[in-house]
């Protein structure tokens, strides 16, 4: 019996042309082509002049759940399944996580044919840093929860990726001008590789208020991280000290700060000790 593979195959985030050559050949070949859309589907197998040989079934986020189990049991048995998403790499924001980890946690193999990245074009053309970022797909919808998880990356000093949908587009550039601050540089990235195509920069205050006006297509915003803080032995002294008089041990402080700050474990220790 052959050996069962899932294949994460990407595919083109607008322009068909973009589609990896290998892309219309696991498509042909696959034993089964789960797809987010099927519609979506047929419309890139015309556009690929592709017919799979294959089944063609859907696989998304309202029964990913149940057909996971279904498509594991194929895989075990030696089949051959691609699984394409609307547009991109799938389990980046999109169906096909939840497969791929039953497939390693069941020692299937799992392969990919790279291709388009929305993540990756977007960071390219931003302007921004490159050298680290990080990927934070959509924002929570609830403006509560939308405030909690950027408070959480105020410190971020990598460059950042989100996605958004256009009507809440305004609103989650809002809420970033209120959590970095209104002149942290951004660059919303909207229809890529498509023919209205748009990257626009500024900080987030204006790229807000811009998009009041109405942005259509997809979205991808990306954010400068926050700049570098220098943080000085003197700085951090008075809280080592309020933590060893609650009762911490010095070393454990020390050691805790260190990591946080990057400055030297010892050096903080030695100037606890001389402050005593």
């Amino acid at each position: 019996m052959s050996e069962g593979v899932l294949v994460l195959a990407a595919t083109p985030i607008g322009d068909p042309r973009d589609a990896a050559p290998r892309l219309a050949t696991e498509l042909a070949g696959a034993d089964v082509v789960a797809a987010e859309d099927t519609r979506r589907l047929r419309r890139l197998l015309d556009e690929l002049a592709v017919t799979p040989n294959g089944r063609v079934l859907s696989y998304h986020e309202h029964n990913e759940r149940a057909r996971t189990p279904e498509l594991l049991e194929q895989l075990r048995g030696g089949a051959r399944i691609v699984l394409v998403t609307d547009a991109g790499m799938p389990s980046v924001s999109d169906p096909g996580y939840r497969l791929a980890n039953a497939c390693v946690e069941a020692g299937v193999r799992v392969t990919c044919v790279p291709g388009p990245s929305a993540v990756l074009m977007a960071l390219a053309v931003s302007g921004l840093p490159t050298d680290r970022f990080c990927f934070e797909g959509f924002l929570p919808r609830k403006a509560g929860e939308r405030a909690r998880r950027l408070a959480g990356l105020v410190t971020e000093q990598r460059t950042m990726v989100f996605f958004e949908a256009p009507h809440r587009l305004a609103e989650m550039l809002t809420a970033m001008a209120d959590a970095f601050g209104g002149d942290r540089v951004a660059a919303v990235c909207r229809e890529l590789t498509k023919t209205y195509e748009e990257v626009r920069r500024d900080g987030l205050a204006a790229l807000a208020e811009w998009a009041l006006e109405g942005a259509r297509g997809e979205i991808t915003v990306v954010v400068s991280g926050a700049p570098a803080v220098t943080t000085s032995v003197d700085d951090v002294l008075p809280a080592i000290q309020e933590r060893v008089a609650a009762g911490e041990r010095l070393k454990t402080v020390c050691a805790e700060i260190a990591e946080q700050t990057g400055l030297s474990k010892k050096a903080l220790y030695d100037a606890a000790i001389t402050d005593r």
